[in-house]
């Protein structure tokens, strides 16, 4: 039985090698890719045998000049501001280096006064500790004084006017002594 919409073309054995490798390359039929190629060249309008192509280089063109434009816009709307943006803050961020340095710096010399007064305020204490043990060995020595003092007195009064001198001497070198031994 015979289609109907069956039509035949004659070409040569070449031109028959050529579709054939055609075909399986693109792995189809001889007659599915000869159709697709009449659709392609319908749809397409182009000339099979103009090897130029014209109409392709100035779709080609067309679409090579879409393409740069809309980079163009794209770089205006995003690249630039961005730039502008990285601009800014590499200024920020110096300034801020700037001021981070200032800041280092000041703390380093906070650092050093306060190490100054540290050392001076435990140099403070020491003497004031100093002071202190100096004002008790004060306190006791008065302390010890009086008791001395205290006694020369007392034993005086109990000697009266009667007391052999010898007895007055040996009061007077004991308290002497004591006063020395303090």
């Amino acid at each position: 039985m015979k289609e109907l919409d069956t039509s035949s073309i004659r070409f040569s054995k070449l031109v028959n090698e050529k579709l054939e490798k055609l075909a399986l390359g693109f792995k189809r039929s001889k007659k599915e890719l000869f159709t697709q190629m009449v659709d392609y060249f319908y749809r397409s309008k182009k000339d099979p045998s103009d090897f130029g192509d014209e109409v392709l280089k100035r779709e080609l063109s067309s679409g090579i000049s879409r393409i740069i434009s809309f980079i163009k816009q794209q770089e205006k709307d995003f690249l630039l501001p961005s730039y502008t943006d990285v601009g800014l803050l590499k200024i920020a961020m110096a300034q801020s280096n700037d001021k981070l340095t200032k800041i280092d710096t000041h703390l380093t010399r906070e650092s050093e006064v306060n190490t100054a007064l540290l050392k001076n305020t435990k140099s403070i204490i020491g003497g004031i500790r100093v002071l202190i043990n100096h004002q008790r060995q004060k306190n006791e020595l008065k302390e010890q004084f009086s008791e001395l003092l205290e006694y020369y007195i007392h034993s005086r009064e109990e000697m009266g006017w009667t007391t052999a001198n010898a007895k007055k001497e040996q009061l007077i070198e004991h308290v002497r002594q004591s006063l020395n031994n303090m």
